[in-house]
């Protein structure tokens, strides 16, 4: 029979045979291992916009027309749509002035921005519906329309034949990972006013800058000396944006 002391002595004679078990036993070396995640969601992409068909089209029916995409500022965004015509081209008189394009211009939704993957699919069913000479499609757009611009034009420069960015900016890795060669014959206009408080110049500035950098063949910016966040009136009041635009094709 073991004495009371032994069996005390048991769980601590235990206890060290385990730790020393711990002890001698190899640790868990970390391992880094690949993994996959793959998740499908359904994406519904949907705009409202305004629509412009310019004086004489479909009296052919084999002739394509210039194509405008116009994207408004931040206090366009909602549901009401008569806004959009606030500023830029569907405010101009079109009527007046014989306008030569087919002018698309869609409506944000509230709390949102411009999304690239909405407006090419937007693109693509105006372009399928309606006759676009697709050669000659042109971006354009303020503020925050302006940054959507330098979005979706330097992501995609193959889909536009030049694009004008007003008071607006843009992140500096987007023309770093554009198709070079496609980004280089992209021509932009962009415009900006030099006391503008909201979006600063040096905005527009860093990215010609960059494009230039980049070699792009034909990039220049306009700075109004006395404008502030509207360099956009201007800009749209002149008619030789629109004849620019027209001296190019994709």
């Amino acid at each position: 029979m073991k004495t009371l002391p032994a069996l005390l002595m048991l769980p601590l004679l235990l206890g060290v045979s385990a730790c020393s078990s711990l002890k001698t036993s190899s640790p868990m070396k970390p391992v880094q291992t690949a993994q996959t995640f793959s998740l499908e969601r359904k994406q519904v992409l949907a705009a409202d916009y305004l629509l412009f068909l310019p004086e004489g089209y479909g009296a052919e029916t084999t002739k394509r027309w210039p194509l405008i995409l116009f994207l408004h500022g931040a206090g366009e965004r909602g549901k009401n749509l008569a806004i959009v015509a606030k500023h830029g081209p569907p405010k101009i008189d079109t009527s007046a002035t014989n306008f030569p394009f087919i002018v698309v211009s869609p409506q944000c939704p509230e709390g949102k921005i411009w999304s690239n993957d909405l407006l090419l699919a937007l693109l693509d069913e105006v372009e399928t519906k309606y006759a676009v000479d697709t050669k000659r499609v042109y971006l354009t757009g303020l503020s925050m329309g302006g940054f959507g611009t330098w979005s979706l034009g330097l992501s995609h420069p193959e889909r536009f034949a030049a694009i004008a960015p007003i008071c607006g900016g843009g992140e500096l890795i987007t023309p770093l990972l554009a198709d070079r060669s496609k980004l280089t014959t992209l021509p932009v206009w962009a415009f900006h006013g030099a006391k503008d408080p909201v979006v600063p110049v040096e905005e527009s500035e860093r990215m010609v800058k960059l494009l230039k950098k980049y070699e792009v063949r034909e990039v220049k910016l306009t700075i109004y000396p006395e404008a502030q966040h509207d360099s956009w009136t201007e800009t749209y009041a002149n008619p030789e944006l629109f004849q620019w635009f027209l001296q190019h094709s994709r």
